[in-house]
């Protein structure tokens, strides 16, 4: 393999880890926020929006670096993907300065019905964030159309119905990973229903995943080749299960972050059958790394920032967590 091809993989490492990095982080986030307006108990509502409060920000860190290191990396890639996703890009940017504001202000509306109000702001723009990552997501799986260099379709592939369907896969299991988090950050009450509802999320999540491999497979031969390969699917069902069972017993474990762990792993593996799935193409059906990525130049001196800004953000989100770290007693709103 040539130094160049090296170069362009390890791109791609780096920009894959940070939208994964986004998607186990912020996609927790946004999993309570949709609880949140679930949620009739004030104290409740009060103690999950705790929970995440310190440690949002950093979070989407990571996706800024993914939206920025798509740009300098693969810019054909960035082209293509742009302006066959405006709508949804912009309505998820719109939908995350909702959740923001309704999450830093909620403290300070005047009285309980403002703050319920405030609430299930903050439960629309979680929803409708996480909505519109399934939906770039799918479309990106499904195809997109365009003659190599650039963009060819009409602007609303993304409302077919294999990206709606990663839309509302992708908002159920930002749910059973909030619901996770919150039967690990908090206690009494609002831990059992945290706990109720991560299992049910859990079941529900998995079949709708299952459909979605499947249904994957019949988009592409490349894809049903690459998935149905013994090499491919024996470890993943392997790591699956023991996933799963870790899962369960979490439940009746004093380690409760472990329904959690479990939850963000079984993410990774669907991430890495994805990958699998698309590799080497970057923006289907025909576009690959290599074709989209920028001069050797470009890439090294990106790749030199990565280096550095990756652990700095880990750094800081594991502190963040650190210092923010321990149970949060629901209390009066």
């Amino acid at each position: 393999m040539a130094d160049n091809d090296w170069i362009t993989l390890l791109c791609a490492a780096a920009l894959a880890f940070s939208v994964l990095s986004y998607v186990l982080l912020d996609g927790t986030d946004l999993g309570v926020g949709v609880l949140l307006g679930l949620t009739r108990c004030g104290k409740h509502r009060r103690a999950m929006a705790v929970t995440i409060l310190p440690i949002w920000d950093a979070n989407e860190t990571w996706l800024v670096l993914g939206g920025g290191g798509l740009l300098a990396l693969f810019p054909l890639a960035y082209a293509i993907l742009l302006p066959a996703l405006y709508l949804p890009f912009i309505l998820m940017f719109l939908a995350l300065i909702l959740r923001v504001v309704a999450l830093e202000f909620r403290d300070y509306a005047p009285s309980d019905e403002i703050k319920r109000v405030v609430d299930g702001l903050l439960s629309v723009g979680s929803l409708l964030a996480g909505g519109c990552q399934g939906l770039v997501l799918g479309s990106l799986v499904q195809g997109i159309p365009n003659d190599g260099r650039q963009y060819s379709g009409n602007g609303w592939e993304w409302l077919g119905m294999f990206p709606l369907f990663c839309g509302a896969v992708l908002v159920l299991g930002y749910t059973w990973l909030g619901a996770c988090w919150l039967y690990w950050r908090t206690e009494g009450e609002l831990q059992q229903r945290s706990g109720r509802q991560a299992r049910a999320f859990a079941i529900v999540t998995l079949v709708l995943l299952a459909v979605l491999v499947v249904w994957t497979t019949t988009l592409d031969t490349r894809y049903a080749d690459r998935l149905f390969d013994r090499l491919v699917w024996l470890p993943a069902a392997t790591v699956l299960i023991a996933l799963l069972i870790g899962f369960i017993l979490g439940f009746r474990s004093r380690r409760e972050y472990l329904p959690l762990f479990a939850a963000l792993g079984i993410f990774v593996l669907a991430f890495a059958l994805m990958i699998t799935a698309l590799y080497p193409l970057i923006v289907p059906p025909h576009l690959t790394l290599q074709a989209a990525a920028s001069s050797p130049t470009s890439q090294m001196f990106m790749l030199v920032g990565f280096v550095v800004l990756i652990p700095v953000t880990l750094i800081y989100n594991t502190y963040g967590f650190k210092v923010f770290s321990g149970k949060v007693r629901a209390a009066r709103d």
